[in-house]
């Protein structure tokens, strides 16, 4: 199986851009494998699909405002996205572009955080990198950081809320969970 056996075409104007309110009447689709039947409903009528032994795995995790933007100490701008932290300072990263995060790079993000790129991860073309910063490492970010949103939501939303899920609780989501964005 090949992940483009999923590709299909989905018109731009048909992809939903912020969420919509109230949250529970996003769209839900229905297919009956028994009738081959397809039924256009609502978010708030899962709870008649599911029976008893069904499992709903929900991911209560908080997107983090995880994309920031910076440059090299030659002025190169340098996109970075937060992915996984190991320690209070050790973080591991995406960096775009690559080239110019190698060992030993150091790259400003703001007056108040910067970081050093101290290893590779060569089967993921990520980075491990040590950031330096006065304050609080998450009130940085929460200042500096975008919401790291796939390419196909272009429309940005005043109210970083609106991103997160609504049984979102604790820290820890590198990227929105786009279809979670309606629940």
């Amino acid at each position: 199986m090949k992940t483009s056996d999923f590709d299909y075409f989905l018109p731009e104007e048909l992809i939903a851009q912020t969420p919509v309110y109230p949250r529970d009447s996003s769209r839900l689709l229905v297919y009956d494998r028994e009738k081959k039947k397809i039924e256009h409903k609502h978010f708030y009528d899962i709870k008649n699909y599911l029976k008893k032994g069904d499992v709903l795995v929900r991911n209560n995790t908080r997107v983090l405002p995880a994309r920031m933007f910076g440059y090299t100490k030659n002025g190169g701008k340098v996109e970075v996205l937060l992915l996984k932290r190991f320690n209070l300072n050790e973080w591991e990263v995406l960096v775009k572009p690559g080239k110019k995060a190698r060992v030993g790079a150091k790259l400003t993000l703001s007056e108040e955080l910067s970081l050093e790129v101290i290893s590779n991860i060569e089967e993921t073309g990520s980075r491990v990198v040590r950031f330096d910063y006065n304050g609080v490492f998450e009130d940085i970010i929460a200042r500096i950081g975008e919401m790291p949103l796939p390419p196909y939501i272009t429309e940005k939303l005043k109210d970083q809320n609106r991103y997160q899920t609504v049984y979102a609780k604790e820290d820890g989501s590198a990227a929105a969970p786009t279809a979670g964005l309606h629940f």
